[in-house]
């Protein structure tokens, strides 16, 4: 059963990644009717929230945008820099919405900071310790692989409130500074969802695979 669950999973993951591009495309070709691009509807953001300070930039690449907490830059792909499409402002102010996060110290941003050198070492390693463990019948280095392993499911789990929350405040700035008509709502609310079910998908199948961890850790002790 829990091999199942994993194959589901795993195909949600897929299915997810195809869908925000899907979702993306389709709305890369519907203009907004403020006529804002990426970059100008992410700075107006920026500057009515105080962060005149915090620059944009361009990257190659498409669903390449992001949020750079440690140089505090907003850096959007090309297609949502340059374009006045739905696609191109929702996905621009989300990542203003971690830059407003960022600076209000939201709880689960900070968190998430905190733990990503830890994440990056763990997540590195666990994978060794597991597969050494197993092939080995060495316990303790299935034990410590399975807590390693747990950081970075851990790390996931809280990325969902922050990418939640970011697009949460994206939305209701994009409506009340009049980027978006109440019609175009439903648009921008298409392209955030997307997005975040990647997410949430990534984040099922971790946390699943981490407890078939468990699951054969606790059963061969036995």
């Amino acid at each position: 059963m829990m091999i199942i669950l994993i194959i589901a999973a795993f195909a949600l993951t897929i299915w997810a990644q195809f869908r925000v591009k899907g979702t993306f495309k389709k709305w890369a070709q519907v203009p907004a009717h403020s006529g804002l691009t990426g970059y100008q509807a992410a700075r107006r953001m920026l500057d009515n929230n105080g962060l005149h300070d915090v620059p944009i930039e361009p990257v190659q690449g498409a669903l390449t945008d992001h949020y750079d907490p440690i140089h505090r830059v907003v850096r959007l792909s090309e297609p949502v820099y340059y374009e006045n499409s739905i696609s191109a402002i929702s996905v621009a102010c989300h990542e203003v919405g971690h830059a407003i996060q960022h600076s209000v110290s939201y709880p689960f941003l900070v968190a998430r900071h905190k733990i990503f050198p830890v994440v990056n070492f763990a997540s590195g390693v666990a994978p060794f310790l597991l597969l050494a463990g197993f092939l080995f019948s060495q316990f303790n280095l299935i034990g410590l692989g399975i807590i390693f392993f747990s950081v970075a499911v851990a790390f996931q789990l809280i990325t969902l409130p922050v990418e939640f929350n970011a697009s949460n405040r994206a939305r209701d700035l994009m409506v009340a500074e009049g980027f978006i008509t109440n019609d175009e709502e439903r648009g921008v609310a298409k392209v955030l969802n997307s997005a975040a079910l990647t997410y949430v998908a990534a984040a099922l199948l971790s946390l699943l695979e981490l407890i078939r961890y468990v699951l054969i850790f606790t059963q061969n002790r036995e």
